[in-house]
């Protein structure tokens, strides 16, 4: 068979055709440049056709042909225009081509087989799936992948949530009754474990106190700015610089002063309504609280100026707009017990000087009970004297 000319001709693309035309062109050439290569095969094919029947047998009879025809009868005659195309020695090897091409798509193709279940007939069960399916496990899906990890995310965020776990809350709160009362301050907190098992501690029932020959306590007080504030303990009041005590030659700044209800110390086992404990400090760190009982009586001044300067909200300082002279909080008779003990409100610490006057001072009832409003109960229990050495002025 003549080898064709595989020479696309050359076709002009110039506007209006444009970009289709360009395209169509490349086209046309790649599938001609298939075609001459494949020329050689096809035409060897073709040429050994005829071999191949004579090589088969005898031509057929006139009855096969008949019973050929019979079965598949003879397509309509095609047009003129089929007829020449198909005479084409171009227009055959193209078909020619484009049937190797379809049958090696199918014999070389790498696809999945897929596999449709047919009802099985009447009588006869199913057919079991085969082992090579059974060995490979399903894909799980990507929801069925996602889910685990959420899970687990899910679990961790519940161990997390607030409240499952024990954290600091701040300073340990601490009360004069209850869980929380003076039985258990000592455990509340490290720094607090002073008032569970120190051996100097306060308040304590003076008793059969040594008289000797004291040195009098030189107060050093005078008229005053000062702020009051409720501490949720106490009501206390600050004052300014300028007011200290002399106590031996050694000298104590006063810091503040508060009250607690009944009276935290004890002369002889018996309490008084209120006290009053003014705490000083010296240049060393050292403190010394002086003690003053109060029991029913007159009107006390220094006290009406206190409940007159209250604040409106707890942990809220009121400034006052006079003075305050601590001086009147003492009593006229200023001789005293004295003593080494501790603060008697967390952390316990120890090594206070406690100065406690042996005369009480009066209060008027409704001014105790205003403070009793607010505070029924704020006094730490008397703790053990442990054999400690207490000394009263004559």
């Amino acid at each position: 068979m003549p080898r064709p000319l595989l020479t696309p001709a050359r076709t002009s693309c110039a506007p209006p055709r444009g970009r289709w035309c360009a395209a169509l062109a490349f086209s046309l050439a790649l599938a001609l440049a298939a075609l001459s290569a494949a020329w050689p095969a096809l035409a060897s094919e073709e040429a050994a056709a005829p071999v191949k029947g004579a090589a088969a047998g005898k031509a057929p009879t006139a009855a096969a042909a008949a019973a050929a025809a019979a079965i598949n009868p003879a397509p309509a005659p095609a047009p003129a225009a089929e007829t020449a195309a198909s005479a084409d020695p171009l227009e055959r090897l193209r078909e020619r081509l484009a049937e190797r091409l379809a049958a090696t798509k199918a014999s070389g193709s790498t696809g999945s087989l897929k596999v449709m279940n047919l009802p099985a007939p009447a009588g006869r069960s199913p057919a079991a799936p085969s082992s090579t399916s059974s060995a490979s496990p399903p894909v799980p899906s990507a929801a069925a992948r996602s889910s685990t990890p959420v899970k687990a995310a899910a679990h961790t965020t519940s161990r997390g949530k607030p409240g499952t776990s024990r954290a600091p809350h701040g300073p340990a709160h601490w009360s004069y009754s209850g869980v929380v009362g003076p039985q258990a301050w000592g455990g509340l907190r490290p720094e607090f474990s002073m008032c569970g098992n120190g051996q100097r501690q306060s308040p304590i029932d003076i008793r059969e106190g040594i008289a000797v020959d004291l040195e009098p306590v030189q107060f050093n007080y005078q008229a005053s700015a000062f702020t009051v504030v409720d501490n949720g303990h106490t009501v206390q009041v600050n004052l300014a610089q300028g007011n200290f005590i002399d106590i031996g030659g050694r000298r104590y700044e006063l810091q503040q002063f508060h009250f607690h209800r009944p009276s935290e110390e004890r002369i002889d086992g018996r309490h008084y309504d209120l006290s009053v404990h003014l705490v000083h400090k010296d240049s060393s760190g050292q403190l010394a609280v002086v003690g003053v009982l109060m029991g029913k009586g007159g009107t006390h001044a220094v006290l009406q100026t206190v409940w007159n300067n209250l604040p409106l909200e707890k942990h809220q300082e009121q400034r006052a707009r006079v003075l305050l002279d601590p001086t009147q909080l003492l009593p006229p008779d200023r001789r005293y017990f004295t003593y080494m003990g501790s603060l008697t409100t967390p952390p316990c610490s120890e090594g206070v000087r406690w100065v406690v006057m042996r005369q009480a001072v009066a209060a008027a009832p409704e001014q105790i009970d205003i403070f009793s409003r607010l505070y029924p109960m704020n006094a730490r229990p008397v703790q053990n004297a442990s054999g400690r050495r207490i000394l009263q002025s004559n």
